[in-house]
Parts: C-alpha cells; structure tokens; sequence
C-alpha cells in the first residue's frame, strides 16, 4: 500500500497501475483538473506541484563528514508531475494550485489569494492561463521554503530576508512561459514577500502550508482518509505471508518498494528483469512518450541507505601505477546511488566546488529534484551531463549483481555479489553498459583532489539553463609542485561518441609538458583520434570538433590563470 496526502486528505491505494503517474492520477481519477498537462515530457512545467515529505515519514538520510546523521525540517520542493509517479508520492503531501489559497468556505469572492497568487493577479503575469498553475506552485515553493528559514532564523519581522532576483529567476527556470514573458512573472516574484509581510503585520488570516498541517490531518477523522480498492483479504495475505508483497498492483502489473537493502536484493534476485525506477526523470518518458506498461517495476524511494553518504579511506591499488604516487588520493567521497541533485548539491559544494557550480545548468529545479546520480550514470545517454565530469575524476562505480539462481552460488545465504569497477570500464556501447539483468548501482566513488589538480568544466547546449548538451567537457589536470609541468590530465568527454569517455590520446599529449597554453593547443590536434561525434539536431559533427578543441585550449588558459593567482 502506498500513502500520502493530497491537498489535506489522505489517499490510500493498493489496486492501481504501477505506471499511473501523478499528473493522470489527478486529473483522471481524482478530477483535479488545475494541474495542467503541457508537454508530457518535464520540460514546460506547466504540470508543477509542490511536494513536502512527512514527518512520520522515513526521513531522508544525509551523513556529514563523520558519519552523523542530519535531521533538517523538510522544505518544499517541485515536480514534473507528469513525468513521476504516483507511487513516488508515498509518504509525502502532495499539493496543487488549488489548495494554495485560504478558502474555508469554498467562495471566490472570499478566498485569500497566497501570495504567489495575489503577487501574479497584481502583476498582470498571467494571460492565457495554461502555464499559470505552474508558474504559481513555483513561485510559492520558493517563497514558503524562504519563509520557514525566515522564521527559524530571523528575530523579529524586520530581519526577514527577501527573495533575491536570482533567487526568483532561478525558482522558475523550469517553467516555460509564451504570453506575458518573463518580466512581469519575475516582477510577482520579487513581490510576493512584501504582500506576506503586510498579512503578517495586519494579522491577515494565512493559510499554513508547513508540515504541521500534514501532523495536523493524520489526526483528523476518518472522513480525510481516501481508501481505494484495498481489498481486506489482500491485507491478510499480505500479512499472512513472509514474502516481500508489491505496494500497489493491477492487472498482473505490479510495484515493489523495498525499504532496505536486503529487501531490495530479494525482490531483484526474485524478479530480475523487472524495471529499476528511482527518480524517473528519464524513465517517465518510457510511460508518457513511448507509451510502455511495465510489468514489474522495483522503486528505490524507501532504500535510504543509497540516499546517504560517506568518506572512505582509499585503498593503495596495486596494478594502478599511480598508487604508488605521493599525490595518489586519500580519501573517496562515496555518493549513494539515490542522492538527488539536490540532495548532493551541497555536499559538492564542499569537496568538489567547480563540480557543484555546474549544477545551476543541469535540467530544472523540478528534475534536480528527483534526478538521481545512479539512474544518470545507468540511463548510458552519451549526452549525460554527470559521466563525462566523474571520468575525469576518477570515479569508480559500485556494481550489485543479485543472482536469479540461489543454488548457483558457493553460499546460498548469499544472494547478491558486489562489484566495483573504474567508470571508464561501465559503459560498453550505445545505451549499453555493465549493468545485467538482477544489477542495480549501489553508489560512486569519487577521488577527493589534491591541492595540484585543477578542475574544469566547460557545457555547450542551445540554451544556457534547462538544456541537454550539445558537448561537455570536463578536464583534471594535474600539474608539479612548481606548477611548471602537466603531470597527468583527464578528460571526460561527453556528445561527443555513442558513450561517454575519456579522450587517452589528447591525455596521453598532454602528460609530461609545460603547464602552458601552447600545450593544449597541441594536445587539441589529436582529438579525432579519441572521438568520432555524429551531426544531430543539436549540433553539426564539425562544430562538435571544434568547439571541444577549443573548450580544451579554454582549460588551458584557466590552469594559467589559476597559476598566476596562486603565485601572486
């Protein structure tokens, strides 16, 4: 059974197409039409709600350094609801345009508009209407999240911080608008905190979004719990037996959602051609675009121990020539598999900082949300923005391989065997990687840098946010300890063949030179003996070629210039 809030009341549901996503559940079976359906593909974002998990809910897990578990408050977040679904709702509070304003008694005329709602009337930031839901629950998350950090952190009404324009750009870099434009959507942004903070000082009744109300509704009468088709004698068999029971099923189809790593290993090992969905960013298309009915489909959401992460101490690899090296790396950052964007944003932010500044570029707020490190890397897309930038840093990928066959194995308590393999090793062919039937990636393992690597990280795409790439690039380059000679150098490449990959030969031309520019435009010469890019809509073959050589002389001129300051 999967549970969650919608709007205030509470949904249960046991008997429903694993495939049904949020957006078809509310317009189809709940009738919630002021979620809008645009482009079915997470691009537009005119199906956009806001999303708060619950405080009963297994909360999210994310270690510090030392290993310690963080307990922060849970903010608001966005989805593309037509992309996600339902079933990824379990545990959350689900909420749409409708639900925003503060109507107790269902009337127009006496609704009090959220501010997002009242800052859009005022603003004049709405015209055909279609993409307005969208653009609103944007703009609401962005100013409730602001306003529980105002709360928490501000001593009086006077230290309220106000949205930034960036802030308010930012929110709705995902949300596509063809009527007004952007300049009076993003004028309602900037004015939506000056319409709180007047409510607040007028003692203007608010409606309150935060988690509390969600505390507030598991506590309320039967009358909000919404239950459908779960039949009692499923419940009984359920409990009765000792195998792990899919959350939700229909018509042979079924949804598992595993809650530890050893449930997820049986339910894989017992179905292991079933489908692996973590956030569905890309996989959501399969359902909407492509129109495919999974049969089986494992949800990684509840698995929190691939949510989490850790700072491991590396093991000295013999057969690696560069173990023995003094600048060889001591420590391997080690990402969960299930890590959002977000969720991995700020720890980038602090061991990996160039790494982290590329995120502002990567999909919307909306993808980032739910877009996993492990579903980037196992989609194999040559155009993925994270595989080109963790090959050239080294990383390494940590393998499952849960085994159909028990009695095949030495041990038969041993359902599963792990794997861990250079980055550079997983990909095979186009769409094609190491990955087999029963395989899921547990996590990655990152190189921390040394104080003599630099890294840079150069995107091409048509539009500078919310775009996939054209071409990408991510360089470390390694350099002595005068900073005079290139001692190493990787290159992640990515657009630019059927897989990500690294350029050997302009790595190769690199190793053992002087740490300047000339080298680099030497080194960009032998690019065509590393790749082999294809013309598409994107980008010409030619203009791939050239723009990468160019973007690798770009990486040059920067390690100069990070030279000069660090010796000024």
């Amino acid at each position: 059974m999967i549970s969650f809030y919608l709007n205030g009341k509470r949904h249960e549901l046991t008997q429903l197409n694993p495939n049904t996503t949020v957006l078809e559940y509310l317009r189809l079976h709940e009738g919630q039409t002021d979620t809008k359906e645009g482009c079915g593909s997470g691009d537009c974002g005119a199906c956009t709600v806001m999303v708060q998990r619950l405080p009963n809910a297994s909360q999210q897990v994310l270690n510090d350094e030392n290993g310690d578990e963080k307990n922060v408050t849970p903010p608001f977040y966005t989805i593309n609801s037509c992309i996600t679904l339902v079933s990824l709702m379990d545990g959350h509070h689900l909420m749409t345009a409708s639900y925003l304003a503060g109507n107790p008694e269902h009337h127009p005329e006496r609704a009090l508009l959220h501010p997002a709602q009242q800052a859009m009337v005022e603003c004049h930031g709405s015209q055909c209407g279609f993409c307005t839901p969208g653009f609103v629950m944007s703009l609401a998350c962005v100013y409730e999240n602001n306003r529980m950090q105002t709360d928490q952190e501000a001593s009086s009404q006077s230290d309220a911080k106000q949205l930034s324009y960036d802030e308010v750009v930012a929110s709705i870099s995902g949300n596509l608008c063809r009527c007004t434009g952007y300049r009076p959507i993003i004028e309602a942004g900037l004015l939506m905190s000056d319409i709180g903070q007047q409510r607040e000082a007028a003692q203007s009744a608010v409606k309150d979004l935060t988690i509390s109300l969600a505390t507030d509704a598991m506590r309320s009468t039967k009358e909000s719990v919404v239950s459908k088709n779960v039949p009692a004698e499923a419940k009984l068999n359920n409990a009765e037996s000792n195998d792990i029971a899919p959350a939700i099923s229909d018509a042979g189809r079924q949804l598992y959602m595993p809650k530890s790593l050893d449930e997820l290993n049986q339910v894989l090992a017992a179905n292991p051609k079933a489908t692996i969905w973590a956030g569905g960013t890309d996989l959501g298309l399969s359902v909407t675009q492509h129109l495919v009915d999974h049969e089986v489909i494992i949800q990684l959401s509840g698995v929190e121990a691939l949510k989490s992460w850790s700072l491991l101490d590396a093991k000295p690899d013999s057969s690696n020539k560069e173990s023995n090296n003094e600048q060889a790396p001591s420590q391997l950052l080690v990402l969960g598999a299930s890590m959002s964007y977000q969720q991995m944003l700020p720890v980038l932010e602090q061991y990996f900082p160039s790494f982290a500044q590329v995120f502002e570029r990567i999909a919307s707020p909306q993808i980032r949300n739910m877009g996993t490190i492990g579903g980037n890397i196992a989609n194999a897309s040559p155009i993925g923005d994270l595989p080109p930038i963790l090959l050239a840093l080294d990383a390494s990928i940590h393998l499952r391989h849960c085994a159909p066959n028990r009695e095949e194995s030495d041990n038969s308590n041993e359902i599963y065997t792990d794997e861990i393999i250079p980055l550079s090793e997983f990909f095979l062919d186009y769409k094609k990687t190491k990955l087999q039937a029963g395989s899921y990636v547990v996590a990655i393992h990152i190189p921390l840098m040394h104080d003599n690597q630099h890294l840079f990280i150069h995107k091409i795409s048509k539009r500078y946010e919310d775009d996939i790439s054209a071409c990408l690039l991510a360089a470390r380059i390694d350099v002595s300890a005068d900073g005079m000679t290139i001692e190493n150098a990787k290159l992640g490449l990515g657009g630019m063949a059927a897989i990500p990959l690294l350029a050997i030969t302009c790595q190769q031309a690199l190793i053992g030179q002087a740490a300047e520019v000339a080298s680099f435009e030497q080194a960009a010469q032998v690019l065509s003996a590393d790749v082999t890019p294809m013309t598409d809509v994107r980008a010409s073959r030619e203009y791939r070629s050239h723009v990468v050589q160019r973007l690798l002389v770009k990486c040059g001129k920067q390690l100069v210039a990070d030279r000069q300051t660090e010796n000024a």
